[in-house]
């Protein structure tokens, strides 16, 4: 089921209520779902190889503390956030400044920052870790059998 970006999200505690979360498809609503995006926004960072690893490290132990704590929505944030450290670091390693158009909305011309590519491989490897977590995909089954 589709991510539902109708609910509102400023007033609402996905923890307290875990059956109103939907997976959706890749990162979607990455930036919304409260408590989440307020605990693990702080330590989402790509700039070098290292902050990336830092980050990337951090976010994936609030992965398994949430594991531990049976919340399967917990996950599946951290999740997201690490695919994101991967797509947002690829993008500014293809444009400088991380704009993919021109004014004129022309694509730009790529640019490779062999800096940025390392900060993506870093969380690449880790969400394809994510993606192969037998665990962590039948928890994903389970919650959208359960809610959608």
């Amino acid at each position: 089921m589709a991510f539902d970006y109708d609910l509102d999200y400023e007033n609402l505690d996905l923890r307290e209520h875990p059956e109103l979360y939907r997976v959706g498809k890749g990162e979607q609503g990455v930036l919304l779902v409260e408590p989440y995006k307020s605990e693990i926004l702080p330590h989402w960072r790509f700039k070098t190889p290292e902050i990336a690893r830092e980050s990337c490290d951090k976010i994936y132990e609030m992965f398994e503390e949430y594991r531990k704590q049976d919340d399967f929505v917990g996950m599946d944030m951290a999740r997201k956030f690490i695919q994101m450290g991967y797509t947002r670091a690829r993008r500014y390693t293809n444009y400088k400044g991380g704009r993919k158009y021109n004014e004129d909305r022309t694509i730009k011309e790529r640019q490779i920052d062999p800096v940025k590519a390392e900060s993506a491989a870093i969380f690449k490897k880790k969400w394809d870790e994510i993606r192969e977590d037998e665990d962590y995909l039948k928890r994903k089954k389970e919650h959208q059998k359960k809610y959608g």
